[in-house]
Parts: structure tokens; sequence; C-alpha cells
């Protein structure tokens, strides 16, 4: 994995051939700055790493909840990207920028009759359905329609991850996928299959994974499903997730690409394709975060310091707003001078300025000292950064820029003026 394209040039930070202090000088902060060399090379080694681990056909699902840039989709799709989407707006966004419908795979509990009557005239790859209720739905939408919806089975495998309680989607007390008794149970029932045809199997376990061992447990669960099922599947889906080193100390834990795909190939050679002759069934995955996460800062500028007795506060320019995760999940993200000095380093709280306490980007951190209109970036935002800004405390979300290969910087998302706020 391409971890991050940040490096400092005479104490001044560089992402690439770009000094992130002139980018700064010519649009007002906070934004979002890319590194297109990340986001590409994150990706090619994705796939070359599957290929490697000899996964038969592996189809790359780019997650789009983590990031739906345009800009970004386009350049993933060129690479030989799917898409793994959770709504229409989704859908229309993959569709929008070229991606193939027989590279989309349609998951998330909630999908409505619209989203999924628009997933039927696309003819996508596959509903991952999570519900019974939800088949009935699907297989009712396509006798309408007179289509034939393609049917993936989300298997809720009963595993715990070590992960955030909320992005741990994988135990049955979750809201998420079928329980294999039901899945047997739903394949008994000829009423939903007259306009439905069960092409595959998914897994989705949940996301900041950096601990194999559930995974590979959701697995072998999935493999022992499929073999129950008599009929030939097209492909089994394993999901996303995998983790990235938001914090140092998870670095040392971190999986490698070349061991997650060792891992994913050999379970499924042991438990499913060495139980069968001729198999031709694919191998599908949903990454998101691993691709893009490292990809992106959030430069801000600091707009006054404030002490109360021995609290110092840092206040700058972004807020929760322009990155959620913090304030959401107490994510860790490390924050760096865009300038470096050799003062000695103060213990400081950095805070934004949204009316809310959770509004915090370092508690007790130890930090160079900080002036008014200093800059400084929240640094591996690419995951889960833009695409949960919101325009709370009537704010407009921040603009989007990219550093291309060739060192140019491209906007993709202007800054949002209060006149296009609704």
């Amino acid at each position: 994995m391409k971890t991050r394209d940040l490096k400092y040039q005479s104490n001044k930070l560089y992402m690439g051939k770009k000094s992130i202090e002139e980018v700064a000088k010519k649009l007002p902060t906070p934004f979002y700055l890319y590194s297109e060399k990340v986001i590409e090379d994150n990706f090619i080694e994705f796939q070359g790493e599957a290929i490697k681990a000899k996964i038969p056909r592996p189809l790359i699902c780019y997650a789009l909840k983590a990031n739906s840039n345009k800009y970004i989709l386009k350049k993933l799709k060129k690479l030989g990207a799917g898409a793994d989407i959770v709504s229409g707006g989704e859908l229309k966004r993959a569709i929008d920028v070229g991606i193939s419908p027989k590279k989309i795979v349609f998951s998330g509990v909630g999908k409505t009759k619209e989203e999924i009557t628009l997933a039927l005239k696309h003819e996508i790859y596959s509903f991952n359905v999570e519900s019974v209720d939800e088949l009935r739905l699907i297989n009712t939408l396509a006798k309408k329609s007179k289509r034939k919806a393609r049917i993936c089975f989300r298997l809720n495998p009963v595993v715990n991850p070590i992960t955030h309680k909320y992005i741990s989607t994988g135990d049955k007390t979750h809201k998420f996928g079928l329980l294999a008794p039901d899945i047997m149970s739903a394949l008994e029932d000829k009423s939903l299959w007259t306009n439905s045809k069960l092409v595959g199997l998914s897994i989705h376990i949940g996301s900041q994974l950096l601990d194999l061992k559930a995974t590979e447990k959701a697995i072998k669960n999935l493999a022992t499903l499929a073999l129950l099922i008599d009929k030939k599947l097209e492909f089994l889906d394993v999901g996303g997730g995998l983790g990235v080193d938001y914090h140092p100390d998870e670095k040392t834990n971190l999986p490698s690409i070349k061991a997650y795909m060792t891992l994913v190939g050999q379970t499924l050679k042991k438990n499913y394709f060495d139980k069968l002759k001729n198999s031709k069934t694919r191998v599908v995955f949903e990454p998101g975060r691993r691709i893009i996460a490292k990809s992106a800062v959030l430069v801000m500028r600091v707009i006054r310091k404030k002490i109360t007795e021995n609290t110092e506060f840092v206040i700058v320019d972004g807020g929760m707003n322009d990155f959620m995760r913090p304030s959401l999940y107490g994510a860790y993200h490390h924050l760096l001078p865009v300038v470096k000095t050799a003062k000695k380093k103060r213990l400081v709280n950095i805070v934004g300025p949204i009316c809310e306490s959770s509004d915090v980007f370092a508690d007790k951190t130890l930090f160079q000292p900080l002036e008014n209109e200093d800059l400084l970036l929240l640094n591996d935002v690419g995951a889960y950064g833009y695409s949960m800004t919101s325009n709370y405390n009537l704010r407009g979300k921040p603009a989007e820029l990219v550093v291309k290969k060739d060192g140019t910087v491209k906007t993709l998302t202007p800054a949002q003026k209060f006149s296009e706020l609704s």
C-alpha cells in the first residue's frame, strides 16, 4: 500500500511535487487535497496482488461510500474497477462516470422501490440481498418490468471482528445480511424466484479491519454455505473493510495486501475450490478505505489560540462538518504543520469552530507552537472524509483538489458558496 505522498523540503510540506503552502495561497481553507499517484498505486497493488495469489478472475468493485468524487471514480474505472454501491445516487454516479453495470453490486439493507427499479433497468451485476422481504420486493418489481434480477445473498457469518462497534457488521445482532438457515429457507420458496436468479453469495463483516482472524472465519462460513447450496454460483463476494494505519501503533499489526490476498486465496481454495471440479466461480472484492484513505489531507488554518488556566486550545477553521470521523468515532488522524519549526513542542488541544464539544481533532497533543494564520493538516482523510461532509452550522462544504502525477493541481470540487446552501 502506498502510504503517503508527503515529504518536507526545507521545512515546508509537499504533496508529490507541489508545495502545500503555495496551494493554500490561492484558495480559502479548509480544503481537501488528494494525490492522484497514491490512488492509482493503491488500486494497481490491490488488483495485482489478487492476481498473484491466483484468485480466480478477481473483480474489484470499489466502494463508492468511501469517496464518490467523479474524477477519482473515472481514474479507477480506467484501471478496471467496478462499483460497490448502497444507494440509487451511487448507482447514478457509477453509471455517469462510465462504470459498466456488469461490474456493479448493490448492497444495503434499505433499498427502495425506486432504487431497485433503476438498478433493474440498468441490469446490474447483482443485488446483494440482505432480507427475505427485500428479495420478495425485487422479484415482484422484476416481474413487473419483465426482467430477471441477479441475486446475491449477503450472508451474516456471525463473527465479531476487532473494530469500532459502529463499523462492525458481521454479527447476528447487526442489521446486515441473512443467517445461513434463512438463506436456505428462502431458496426453497419458489414464489421468490419467478423473476430472480441466484448468482452469488457475499459477506462484509465491517470496516477498518486490522486482524484477519474474523475475516478467515467469515470466508470459511461463506464457503461452507456455498457448498450446501445445490446451484452453480457465478461468484463469491468477500467484501471489503481492510484497514489502514491511521495511528502509528497500528502500523505494526497492519496486514499487507499480499498477506490479505494470500489468506483469501488459500482459504477459498481449501474450503471451496478444492472441493469442486471445474468451478468457474469468480471472486469479488469491495475495497474502499484501503484504496483511498491515505490519498488525501485536509488543509486547515489557525483562527486563534485560547488559554484557559492550564489548557491551551488552538482553534482551526476546519470543523466536524468538514471531517466527521474524529467526532463520530473518536478516530485518530495525525496532524502535521505545513511549515515545520524547531521550536519546543507544547501540549495543546486542536479544535474546530463547530458548536459541539466533540469537534476536536487532537486532545492534549504535543505540537509545535502555532500562531494565527499558520497552516496545518489532518492526514489520511481520503476515505469517509468529503463523503460525510455536511452543512451543519450553515457552513459551506470545502473544496476538493488533486495533485496530478505531473505535479499540477486541479480543482475537483469548488468550495461551496452560501447561495448554494438549501
